[in-house]
């Protein structure tokens, strides 16, 4: 039996970028793109850069929304020059916004790994066949002459037979025809790509925007908002991953942990041992084991800079690493205490070690670090 497959380009337990109407705390790519459109420099190919989980998905169906729903900007009439658009929100009710949201525009398609015909399991690429079935995309006449518009997420999943097909395609791009690539690592993109594309760069979120990010997504955050953003990185994506998986309750028990170091509070440990062991509980570890990481790196630059983290993720987090990582040599023996015991950590996971002898091996190391 075919095990089910998730869409590749959404978070699991979040809205599809296709469906969220608002792009939050992009305003800068989004102008930059709005300026391209409104002085008749609208280049054929985008590349839409920055950290997994900050809108660049979002942003492309923005920007796809947008194209297929909104007449070029021309010249004086007689009624005097057009009013050009300020912003890429296209009223949910417009009947491209409809077509898309039901995933029925004939001007759109998008191109993300595909299920393996022999198995049924999530290919971990895009292969050459998922481009190359643009070639039909793009031979269809447009609706009275209207645009087509190509989303490519990720493009970072392209093997090297896709990326070749793409670089054809950019070197004689269609008529009337916007290219979208969504990329979290642009350097592994071939340079001759990047050089056909115009660059969208995205930034991280601050606690205010993550908030009105998650409650869009119909995500709970609260008063938690700030310390998402903080374990997340900024990124959206990441913090819904960290609130549906419980992350802060996660981080806190870890935080609560480093707090009774160096003598260990073993009973706390155990606990978290044996919950991160359970059935069907592999993404809260590898959850478990990402906060691990982030906390010693957070300890690291505690003792690096003589300042504990400014928002606590945890209670008591600034007081507990004030005190484990008081001195630059303490933040330099804690970079490499995380360095090793994650580096354990991966190879146990890649060799299915018990999980829970697993996090406590990583624990126990890192109890061994606080006593010297």
């Amino acid at each position: 039996m075919a095990e089910e497959i998730n869409e590749p380009d959404r978070v699991p337990g979040a809205p599809h970028p296709r469906e969220t109407p608002a792009l939050i705390g992009q305003e800068a790519a989004e102008t930059a793109f709005l300026d391209g459109f409104n002085t008749g420099r609208m280049h054929h190919a985008w590349m839409l850069t920055g950290p997994r989980g900050v809108g660049k998905a979002t942003l492309a169906w923005s920007i796809a929304r947008f194209l297929l729903a909104t007449s070029d900007p021309d010249g004086d009439d007689m009624f005097g020059a057009p009013v050009l658009p300020t912003s890429l929100h296209i009223d949910p009710e417009h009947p491209v916004a409809r077509r898309i949201s039901a995933g029925a525009d004939p001007g759109l398609i998008s191109v993300t790994r595909t299920p393996n015909e022999k198995t049924g399991r999530m290919r971990d690429q895009i292969v050459v066949d998922d481009i190359r079935k643009l070639t039909g995309f793009f031979q269809m006449s447009a609706t009275d002459g209207g645009r087509r518009v190509v989303i490519i997420d990720a493009a970072d999943d392209m093997n090297t037979q896709a990326a070749n097909a793409l670089l054809k395609m950019l070197e004689e791009p269609p008529e009337r025809c916007t290219l979208l690539l969504i990329t979290h690592q642009p350097s592994r993109l071939l340079p001759t790509i990047r050089s056909r594309c115009r660059t969208l760069r995205l930034g991280t979120l601050n606690g205010e925007q993550m908030h009105s990010a998650m409650v869009q997504a119909e995500v709970e955050a609260d008063a938690n908002a700030a310390a998402l953003a903080e374990l997340s990185g900024g990124s959206v994506g990441e913090a819904m991953r960290l609130s549906l998986l419980g992350g802060l309750q996660i981080y806190t028990e870890i935080v609560g942990i480093l707090g009774s170091l160096p003598n260990m509070d073993r009973a706390r440990t155990l606990r978290l041992a044996e919950a991160a062991a359970q059935r069907g509980a592999e993404e809260k570890l590898d959850l478990l084991f990402t906060l691990l990481e982030i906390a010693l790196a957070r300890l690291a630059r505690t003792g690096a800079t003589g300042q504990p983290p400014q928002i606590e993720a945890a209670p008591h987090e600034a007081s507990i690493m004030s005190r484990l990582a008081s001195t630059p040599h303490q933040g330099r023996a804690w970079a490499d205490v995380g360095h090793e015991a994650m580096a354990r950590a991966r190879h146990g996971r890649a060799v299915n070690l018990d999980p829970a002898a697993l996090v406590l091996d990583t624990i126990f190391k890192i109890q061994g670090a606080a006593a010297s």
